[in-house]
């Protein structure tokens, strides 16, 4: 009886005709049961990717991760969960490639709680145009973020959930342009942090993360990555840039071009009505012998501090909060937010890693606090939709690493050869 209560009320206020709604276990009519045979097609919502969790008359839970995934057009959709079970549970959300939606969501047995958040879509083709997509690498195809459909993962200590709505909605986007440090880096143990910066907004404003390895300022241009942005960006919109580690390599972007670059990104993304916002790259792990920080990005960083004053434009300096974050740390210390893991910590993974420039979700999770702090300080219109659930962050107090333990998502079968290190 109680669980029933719980679905009218969860349901009431729904217009069906916007919204697509699926509960676990026995339901009215008007919604559609989630089952141990709804498995994902192209025609069907349902579990995806090898995963169906154990069905009840209450619940989906599992002891391991499991996906769910809708076929939906390109844009922006509002998913409101609610999560529990029979047994205690704690559930974080990830959508599409890996993007922390919810972090850690505890519940009792046979109780529930509410959560919303919102998801982008895209696909490559531009404005509809299947002969004009974005020139996707080979790492990308076949990737979460470019299919076409909106995928969930469910994952967590013994992950649990009751009930799925997804509607479309429109609403501020925050676009943002990068490369890997950036990305929605989609294999385990990587990370960025543009697929971590969701889960400290609340519903309001979406995240569309069109960072990519490898990119330069330039290659953004030539690959159509930017004019897929333009494409979809409107009047509100803001978009995020931060290149520098690939453009200061040999006969990449010289700096007077990154400059002028920069400017041509500033003045098309205004054109559109959106809001540009420059974030300095953040520093790599380079100590010198006293601990501090050492520039391992040449004049970029400056380049873009001077851009953003001549255009009077936000920045978010998060080069110079790195530098504090990471010497907080210490150099060894700093080696828990790097990728640093001996030979076999992952499955596929037969060789040691040792990057200094790419992160796990720890030193991801940690940046994404800092280019929270950035939007607060720059006082963008956003800053009302950053999350209220966490104490105030200070780079030179950086979160011990053991509280930000997220769950691991399970490597996908296409990586089942020895793992890579990405690009920059």
């Amino acid at each position: 009886m109680k669980t029933f209560l719980l679905l009218s009320l969860f349901f009431s206020s729904i217009s069906f005709a916007e919204a697509q709604n699926f509960v676990c276990g026995k339901v009215h009519a008007d919604v559609t049961a989630l089952t141990a045979s709804s498995v994902y097609s192209v025609t069907t919502p349902g579990f995806d990717l090898d995963t169906v969790p154990e069905i009840t008359a209450r619940s989906c839970s599992s002891d391991k991760p499991f996906f769910f995934s809708i076929a939906l057009p390109e844009g922006t959709y509002r998913v409101t969960v609610v999560l529990g079970g029979d047994a205690a549970a704690t559930t974080t959300v990830w959508s599409e490639a890996r993007r922390l939606s919810l972090e850690k969501v505890a519940t009792k047995p046979k109780a529930s709680v509410t959560r919303s958040f919102d998801v982008n879509v895209r696909i490559p083709e531009i404005a509809g145009d299947a002969s004009h997509p974005v020139k996707l690498k080979p790492r990308e195809i076949g990737n979460l973020d470019w299919d076409t459909k909106l995928t969930l993962e469910f994952n967590g200590d013994h992950p649990s959930v009751r009930a799925i709505r997804i509607k479309p909605i429109h609403e501020t986007t925050l676009y943002l342009a990068g490369d890997s440090t950036v990305v929605d880096q989609d294999i385990e143990p990587w990370a960025a942090w543009g697929q971590m910066l969701p889960r400290f907004l609340r519903p309001g404003v979406v995240v569309a993360n069109h960072a990519e390895s490898g990119e330069t300022i330039k290659s953004f241009v030539a690959e159509q990555r930017l004019a897929k942005v333009l494409s979809l960006i409107q009047p509100g919109d803001y978009l995020f840039l931060q290149f520098g580690h690939n453009d200061q390599k040999p006969n990449a972007v010289p700096l007077d071009e990154y400059r002028k670059l920069l400017v041509e990104y500033i003045e098309k993304a205004r054109a559109k009505g959106a809001t540009p916002v420059l974030v300095t790259s953040m520093n790599r792990r380079t100590f010198d012998d006293q601990g501090k920080i050492t520039n391992s990005l040449d004049g970029y960083p400056d380049a873009m501090r001077d851009v953003a004053s001549a255009q009077h434009a936000a920045l978010i300096d998060l080069n110079a909060m790195s530098k504090t974050l990471f010497e907080a740390m210490g150099p060894e210390g700093a080696t828990k937010a790097f990728m640093h893991y001996p030979a076999n910590a992952f499955p596929n993974q037969t060789q040691a890693i040792s990057d200094d420039t790419h992160f796990n979700k720890y030193g991801a999770y940690e940046l994404a606090r800092c280019v929270a702090l950035g939007i607060r300080a720059a006082r963008l219109p956003i800053t009302k939709f950053l999350s209220k659930d966490l104490p105030a962050f200070d780079p030179a107090k950086p979160d011990p690493v053991g509280s930000v333990n997220l769950p691991a998502t399970p490597i996908p079968a296409k990586t089942a050869n020895v793992m890579k290190v990405p690009q920059v």
